[in-house]
């Protein structure tokens, strides 16, 4: 049975997910969504025929195209790419649609942005700058990609994890939690774009939130369950680096 989409329009079309990046945290997502019953459409900057031996694993749900049709196929869109590559993400696809931002801003890796170094700005409320017409849903930043697939549980498991996620469009969280559910997530709303803040890097919600053992955090580690309650705290205890 088609899964109607929270915040659009009823569809007849299986839901679709598109993502703009697909690289360790598409790739995770991309595995959940088909898993959850979704047709997936992938993409990333370097063209379709790279993807080809993720599609393959991925099965008859998937295929790769291009970031703007990517965008053009996706009920909701995850944009995964480096955060200096944002410009890049297309526009006039995007119109309207729920836009997961699952980007973080490292300065080493991206360079430096002014607006986002004088904190006078969010990444996410950059990306919604450069798309007017979408409505920006932060989520999936804060999780280590190895954590995704062993976190997912099904709807209602006593030891589900709970991811944060921030936007300015309660439809457009609306939408966001739904697809968070099917991919196995239950969430906690941590405001506006402008406070998505409170789980980028360096917070108390930031990856070690989600390890079994964050003293050590190593690479073998299985991933340990976050509750709600837990999440809620961190996002509490979050303070400006510069403050």
């Amino acid at each position: 049975m088609p899964i109607p989409i929270l915040g659009g329009p009823r569809m007849s079309h299986q839901p679709t997910l598109g993502l703009i990046g697909s690289g360790n945290i598409g790739g995770a997502l991309a595995r959940l969504a088909v898993d959850a019953g979704l047709d997936v459409v992938l993409s990333n900057s370097r063209g379709p025929e790279t993807l080809a031996d993720l599609v393959a694993e991925l099965g008859p749900q998937a295929r790769a195209a291009t970031p703007a049709e990517a965008a053009a196929a996706g009920d909701w869109v995850v944009v995964a790419v480096p955060f200096n590559h944002y410009r890049q993400i297309p526009v006039e696809p995007l119109a309207g649609k729920v836009v997961l931002d699952a980007t973080n801003y490292y300065p080493e890796r991206d360079g430096s942005i002014a607006e986002l170094d004088a904190e006078e700005v969010t990444s996410s409320e950059l990306l919604q700058q450069h798309l007017p017409d979408s409505k920006i849903v932060k989520a999936f930043n804060n999780i280590w990609v190895k954590h995704l697939p062993t976190l997912a549980r099904p709807t209602g498991a006593p030891d589900r994890s709970v991811l944060p996620i921030a936007g300015d469009a309660t439809e457009a969280k609306a939408a966001a939690t739904q697809l968070l559910d099917l991919l196995g997530f239950d969430i906690v709303d941590a405001g506006a774009l402008a406070d998505s803040w409170r789980f980028q890097r360096d917070a108390p919600t930031y990856v070690g939130l989600y390890f079994k053992n964050p003293q050590e955090m190593t690479m073998d580690d299985p991933g340990g369950s976050a509750s709600a309650e837990k999440v809620r705290a961190a996002l509490a205890a979050a303070q400006r680096p510069n403050a």
